[in-house]
Protein backbone atom coordinates (compact mmCIF):
# COMPACT_ATOMS: atom_id res chain seq x y z
CA UNK A 1 0.00 0.00 0.00
CA UNK A 2 1.22 3.37 -0.69
CA UNK A 3 1.33 5.36 2.57
CA UNK A 4 0.34 8.57 1.35
CA UNK A 5 -2.72 6.97 -0.33
CA UNK A 6 -3.55 5.13 3.25
CA UNK A 7 -3.12 8.57 5.09
CA UNK A 8 -5.02 10.89 2.20
CA UNK A 9 -8.35 8.18 2.73
CA UNK A 10 -7.58 8.48 6.39
CA UNK A 11 -7.71 12.89 6.32
CA UNK A 12 -10.91 12.69 4.37
CA UNK A 13 -12.55 10.55 6.72
CA UNK A 14 -11.46 12.22 9.22
CA UNK A 15 -12.62 15.99 8.08
CA UNK A 16 -16.05 14.24 7.01
CA UNK A 17 -16.55 12.47 10.12
CA UNK A 18 -16.08 15.55 11.75
CA UNK A 19 -18.43 17.80 10.46
CA UNK A 20 -21.10 15.44 10.18
CA UNK A 21 -20.38 14.47 13.89
CA UNK A 22 -21.46 18.57 14.73
CA UNK A 23 -24.18 18.44 12.23
CA UNK A 24 -25.78 15.51 13.32
CA UNK A 25 -25.62 16.40 17.41
CA UNK A 26 -27.23 19.46 16.46
CA UNK A 27 -29.94 17.83 14.56
CA UNK A 28 -30.31 15.20 17.90
CA UNK A 29 -30.51 18.15 20.01
CA UNK A 30 -33.93 19.63 17.98
CA UNK A 31 -35.38 16.46 17.20
CA UNK A 32 -34.59 14.01 20.09
CA UNK A 33 -34.29 11.36 16.96
CA UNK A 34 -32.56 8.41 18.96
CA UNK A 35 -30.91 7.31 15.19
CA UNK A 36 -29.41 10.99 15.34
CA UNK A 37 -27.81 10.44 18.87
CA UNK A 38 -26.56 7.08 17.58
CA UNK A 39 -24.89 8.15 14.40
CA UNK A 40 -23.46 11.13 16.23
CA UNK A 41 -21.90 8.77 18.06
CA UNK A 42 -20.60 6.87 15.41
CA UNK A 43 -19.17 9.61 13.93
CA UNK A 44 -17.31 10.87 17.11
CA UNK A 45 -15.81 7.23 16.86
CA UNK A 46 -15.08 6.98 13.35
CA UNK A 47 -13.36 10.51 13.44
CA UNK A 48 -11.37 9.02 17.34
CA UNK A 49 -10.54 6.24 14.89
CA UNK A 50 -9.14 8.33 12.03
CA UNK A 51 -7.46 10.14 14.33
CA UNK A 52 -5.60 6.76 15.84
CA UNK A 53 -4.39 5.49 12.84
CA UNK A 54 -2.89 8.83 11.70
CA UNK A 55 -1.29 8.38 15.49
CA UNK A 56 -0.05 4.85 14.75
CA UNK A 57 1.06 5.80 11.26
CA UNK A 58 3.24 8.18 12.88
CA UNK A 59 4.34 5.81 15.99
CA UNK A 60 5.44 2.75 13.23
CA UNK A 61 8.10 5.07 11.67
CA UNK A 62 10.17 5.63 14.85
CA UNK A 63 13.78 4.13 14.12
CA UNK A 64 14.64 0.57 15.91
CA UNK A 65 16.10 0.53 18.68
CA UNK A 66 18.33 -2.13 21.14
CA UNK A 67 15.16 -3.40 22.91
CA UNK A 68 12.83 -2.97 19.39
CA UNK A 69 15.50 -3.99 16.30
CA UNK A 70 12.95 -4.91 14.16
CA UNK A 71 11.62 -1.75 14.63
CA UNK A 72 7.80 -0.42 15.48
CA UNK A 73 6.06 -1.41 11.79
CA UNK A 74 3.43 -3.32 13.53
CA UNK A 75 2.01 -0.12 15.77
CA UNK A 76 0.24 0.07 12.79
CA UNK A 77 -1.99 -3.39 13.14
CA UNK A 78 -2.03 -2.77 17.15
CA UNK A 79 -3.91 0.82 16.56
CA UNK A 80 -6.47 -0.78 13.61
CA UNK A 81 -7.27 -3.45 16.43
CA UNK A 82 -7.94 -0.38 19.05
CA UNK A 83 -9.61 1.13 16.16
CA UNK A 84 -11.82 -2.17 16.22
CA UNK A 85 -12.65 -2.04 19.68
CA UNK A 86 -13.65 1.43 19.53
CA UNK A 87 -16.44 0.86 17.00
CA UNK A 88 -17.72 -2.23 18.65
CA UNK A 89 -17.98 -0.70 21.69
CA UNK A 90 -18.37 3.15 21.67
CA UNK A 91 -20.19 2.86 17.74
CA UNK A 92 -22.05 -0.76 18.10
CA UNK A 93 -22.97 -1.30 21.58
CA UNK A 94 -24.19 2.63 22.59
CA UNK A 95 -26.72 2.21 19.23
CA UNK A 96 -27.83 -1.06 20.17
CA UNK A 97 -28.38 0.52 23.77
CA UNK A 98 -29.97 3.34 22.39
CA UNK A 99 -31.97 1.83 20.25
CA UNK A 100 -33.76 -0.30 23.05
CA UNK A 101 -34.12 2.65 25.30
CA UNK A 102 -35.88 4.66 22.32
CA UNK A 103 -38.45 1.68 21.48
CA UNK A 104 -39.25 1.44 25.86
CA UNK A 105 -39.71 4.58 25.79
CA UNK A 106 -42.38 4.73 22.84
CA UNK A 107 -43.81 1.23 24.00
CA UNK A 108 -44.37 3.55 27.27
CA UNK A 109 -45.93 6.35 25.33
CA UNK A 110 -42.95 8.64 26.29
CA UNK A 111 -41.30 9.40 23.31
CA UNK A 112 -41.50 11.53 20.12
CA UNK A 113 -40.25 12.63 17.31
CA UNK A 114 -39.87 16.26 16.78
CA UNK A 115 -38.97 18.16 13.55
CA UNK A 116 -37.83 15.49 11.38
CA UNK A 117 -37.55 17.80 8.54
CA UNK A 118 -34.29 18.64 10.18
CA UNK A 119 -33.13 15.59 10.95
CA UNK A 120 -33.75 14.41 7.33
CA UNK A 121 -31.85 17.11 5.75
CA UNK A 122 -28.82 16.29 7.84
CA UNK A 123 -28.53 12.94 7.42
CA UNK A 124 -29.17 13.57 3.65
CA UNK A 125 -26.50 16.07 3.18
CA UNK A 126 -24.42 13.63 5.45
CA UNK A 127 -24.94 10.48 2.99
CA UNK A 128 -23.46 13.13 0.34
CA UNK A 129 -20.22 13.98 2.21
CA UNK A 130 -20.11 10.50 3.33
CA UNK A 131 -20.15 9.54 -0.59
CA UNK A 132 -16.82 11.71 -0.91
CA UNK A 133 -14.90 10.25 1.92
CA UNK A 134 -15.80 6.53 0.49
CA UNK A 135 -14.96 7.54 -2.82
CA UNK A 136 -11.53 8.44 -1.73
CA UNK A 137 -11.22 5.78 0.01
CA UNK A 138 -12.06 3.73 -3.16
CA UNK A 139 -9.71 5.21 -5.46
CA UNK A 140 -6.72 4.88 -3.06
CA UNK A 141 -7.82 1.23 -2.65
CA UNK A 142 -7.99 0.51 -6.54
CA UNK A 143 -4.35 1.98 -6.66
CA UNK A 144 -2.83 -1.00 -4.42
CA UNK A 145 -5.67 -3.63 -4.93
CA UNK A 146 -4.57 -4.62 -8.09
CA UNK A 147 -6.81 -8.18 -9.56
CA UNK A 148 -7.82 -9.03 -5.94
CA UNK A 149 -12.03 -8.83 -5.28
CA UNK A 150 -12.85 -6.27 -2.20
CA UNK A 151 -13.31 -8.88 -0.31
CA UNK A 152 -10.01 -11.26 -0.70
CA UNK A 153 -8.64 -7.39 -0.63
CA UNK A 154 -9.78 -6.38 3.01
CA UNK A 155 -8.72 -10.39 3.91
CA UNK A 156 -5.07 -10.42 2.51
CA UNK A 157 -4.12 -6.71 2.62
CA UNK A 158 -0.82 -6.55 4.82
CA UNK A 159 -1.40 -2.63 5.07
CA UNK A 160 -4.71 -2.15 7.96
CA UNK A 161 -5.35 1.64 7.25
CA UNK A 162 -7.37 1.38 3.57
CA UNK A 163 -9.44 -2.00 4.93
CA UNK A 164 -10.42 -0.07 8.36
CA UNK A 165 -11.53 3.32 6.47
CA UNK A 166 -13.18 1.34 3.43
CA UNK A 167 -15.18 -0.78 6.32
CA UNK A 168 -16.12 2.23 8.47
CA UNK A 169 -17.30 4.08 5.49
CA UNK A 170 -19.31 1.51 4.16
CA UNK A 171 -20.40 1.11 7.62
CA UNK A 172 -21.44 5.23 7.70
CA UNK A 173 -23.04 5.28 4.78
CA UNK A 174 -25.49 2.25 5.16
CA UNK A 175 -25.99 3.34 8.84
CA UNK A 176 -26.72 6.81 7.69
CA UNK A 177 -29.44 4.87 5.47
CA UNK A 178 -30.68 3.12 8.31
CA UNK A 179 -31.19 6.24 10.55
CA UNK A 180 -32.53 8.11 7.42
CA UNK A 181 -35.57 5.34 7.19
CA UNK A 182 -36.48 5.13 10.77
CA UNK A 183 -36.54 9.16 10.87
CA UNK A 184 -39.04 9.17 7.73
CA UNK A 185 -41.11 6.26 8.83
CA UNK A 186 -41.66 7.61 12.01
CA UNK A 187 -42.58 11.06 10.48
CA UNK A 188 -45.02 9.33 7.74
CA UNK A 189 -46.35 6.96 10.69
CA UNK A 190 -46.15 9.46 13.49
CA UNK A 191 -44.62 6.30 15.33
CA UNK A 192 -41.26 7.03 16.66
CA UNK A 193 -40.60 3.04 17.11
CA UNK A 194 -39.34 2.73 13.72
CA UNK A 195 -36.50 5.76 15.00
CA UNK A 196 -35.53 2.98 17.25
CA UNK A 197 -35.67 0.09 15.24
CA UNK A 198 -33.42 1.85 12.69
CA UNK A 199 -30.92 2.52 15.62
CA UNK A 200 -30.92 -0.63 16.27
CA UNK A 201 -29.99 -1.47 12.90
CA UNK A 202 -26.96 0.67 12.73
CA UNK A 203 -25.70 -1.05 15.71
CA UNK A 204 -25.79 -4.94 15.03
CA UNK A 205 -24.26 -2.74 11.55
CA UNK A 206 -21.20 -1.49 13.58
CA UNK A 207 -21.02 -4.43 15.53
CA UNK A 208 -20.58 -6.82 12.82
CA UNK A 209 -17.66 -4.73 10.69
CA UNK A 210 -16.34 -4.29 13.96
CA UNK A 211 -15.75 -8.00 14.64
CA UNK A 212 -14.55 -8.44 10.79
CA UNK A 213 -12.09 -5.81 11.90
CA UNK A 214 -10.90 -7.35 14.79
CA UNK A 215 -10.62 -10.81 13.05
CA UNK A 216 -8.72 -9.32 9.93
CA UNK A 217 -5.97 -7.22 12.47
CA UNK A 218 -5.69 -10.12 15.09
CA UNK A 219 -4.12 -12.09 12.11
CA UNK A 220 -1.56 -8.97 11.39
CA UNK A 221 -0.98 -8.77 14.85
CA UNK A 222 -0.35 -12.94 15.03
CA UNK A 223 2.49 -12.00 12.31
CA UNK A 224 1.72 -13.36 8.14
CA UNK A 225 3.86 -14.24 5.51
CA UNK A 226 4.37 -12.63 2.38
CA UNK A 227 1.76 -12.98 -0.10
CA UNK A 228 2.09 -15.69 -2.58
CA UNK A 229 2.94 -13.35 -5.14
CA UNK A 230 6.07 -12.22 -3.48
CA UNK A 231 6.68 -15.82 -2.27
CA UNK A 232 7.08 -16.81 -6.08
CA UNK A 233 9.36 -13.53 -6.57
CA UNK A 234 11.72 -14.89 -3.57
CA UNK A 235 12.06 -18.35 -4.92
CA UNK A 236 12.98 -17.04 -8.20
CA UNK A 237 15.86 -14.71 -6.98
CA UNK A 238 17.27 -17.08 -4.12
CA UNK A 239 17.17 -19.90 -7.05
CA UNK A 240 18.45 -17.78 -9.80
CA UNK A 241 21.78 -19.25 -10.22
CA UNK A 242 23.47 -22.33 -10.67
CA UNK A 243 25.70 -22.53 -7.43
CA UNK A 244 22.11 -22.85 -5.24
CA UNK A 245 20.59 -26.37 -6.23
CA UNK A 246 17.42 -25.96 -3.96
CA UNK A 247 15.74 -24.19 -0.66
CA UNK A 248 15.90 -26.37 2.11
CA UNK A 249 13.07 -24.47 3.75
CA UNK A 250 12.19 -20.75 3.57
CA UNK A 251 10.35 -18.57 6.04
CA UNK A 252 8.57 -14.80 5.59
CA UNK A 253 6.88 -12.79 8.08
CA UNK A 254 5.82 -8.92 8.04
CA UNK A 255 7.37 -7.15 10.53
CA UNK A 256 5.35 -4.26 9.55
CA UNK A 257 2.75 -3.19 6.71
CA UNK A 258 5.86 -2.38 4.36
CA UNK A 259 8.71 -4.34 5.40
CA UNK A 260 9.22 -8.05 5.47
CA UNK A 261 11.49 -10.59 6.93
CA UNK A 262 12.98 -13.69 4.68
CA UNK A 263 14.96 -16.41 6.55
CA UNK A 264 15.75 -19.31 3.99
CA UNK A 265 18.20 -21.95 4.27
CA UNK A 266 19.51 -22.96 0.68
CA UNK A 267 21.53 -25.87 -0.67
CA UNK A 268 24.69 -24.51 -2.43
CA UNK A 269 26.76 -26.60 -4.64
CA UNK A 270 29.31 -29.34 -2.23
CA UNK A 271 32.16 -28.06 -4.06
CA UNK A 272 31.92 -24.20 -3.47
CA UNK A 273 34.25 -22.33 -1.33
CA UNK A 274 33.87 -20.35 1.20
CA UNK A 275 34.50 -17.49 -0.65
CA UNK A 276 32.12 -18.41 -3.71
CA UNK A 277 28.86 -18.87 -0.95
CA UNK A 278 29.52 -15.66 0.49
CA UNK A 279 29.55 -13.89 -2.63
CA UNK A 280 26.63 -16.25 -3.53
CA UNK A 281 24.75 -15.01 -0.79
CA UNK A 282 25.13 -11.23 -1.33
CA UNK A 283 24.31 -11.86 -4.78
CA UNK A 284 21.15 -13.19 -3.76
CA UNK A 285 20.14 -10.55 -1.27
CA UNK A 286 20.41 -7.78 -3.79
CA UNK A 287 18.25 -10.05 -6.12
CA UNK A 288 15.32 -10.44 -3.62
CA UNK A 289 15.75 -6.66 -2.43
CA UNK A 290 15.09 -6.10 -6.23
CA UNK A 291 12.26 -8.70 -6.74
CA UNK A 292 10.61 -7.29 -3.61
CA UNK A 293 11.64 -3.89 -2.11
CA UNK A 294 10.03 -4.39 1.34
CA UNK A 295 12.18 -7.57 1.80
CA UNK A 296 14.46 -5.47 3.84
CA UNK A 297 15.57 -8.16 6.90
CA UNK A 298 16.93 -10.98 5.01
CA UNK A 299 18.94 -13.79 6.69
CA UNK A 300 20.08 -16.88 4.19
CA UNK A 301 22.13 -20.12 5.71
CA UNK A 302 24.21 -22.02 3.41
CA UNK A 303 23.71 -25.57 3.49
CA UNK A 304 24.75 -29.12 1.64
CA UNK A 305 21.47 -30.99 0.85
CA UNK A 306 21.84 -35.07 1.36
CA UNK A 307 21.80 -36.63 -1.53
CA UNK A 308 19.47 -38.83 0.16
CA UNK A 309 17.32 -36.17 0.70
CA UNK A 310 14.16 -35.15 -1.16
CA UNK A 311 15.38 -32.60 -4.00
CA UNK A 312 12.25 -30.57 -4.45
CA UNK A 313 12.37 -27.14 -3.15
CA UNK A 314 10.41 -26.30 -0.33
CA UNK A 315 8.93 -22.80 0.41
CA UNK A 316 6.83 -21.58 3.19
CA UNK A 317 5.71 -18.71 4.76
Amino acid sequence: MSTEGGTKAIIAALLANTGIAIAKFVAFLITGASSMLAESVHSVADASNQGLLLLGGKRAKRKATPEHPFGFGRERYIYAFIVAIVLFTLGGLFALYEGYHKIQLVLDGESELVSPLVAIIVLVVAIILEGFSLRTAIIESNHVRGSQSWVAFVRHSRSPELPVILLEDIGAEVGLFFALIGVSMSALTGNAIYDGIGTMGIGLLLVIIAVILAIETKSLLLGESARESDLAKIRAAITATDDVESIIHMKTLHLGPEELLVAAKVAVVAEATAADVAAGINAIEQRIREAVPIARVIYLEPDIRKRSEHESTRGGG
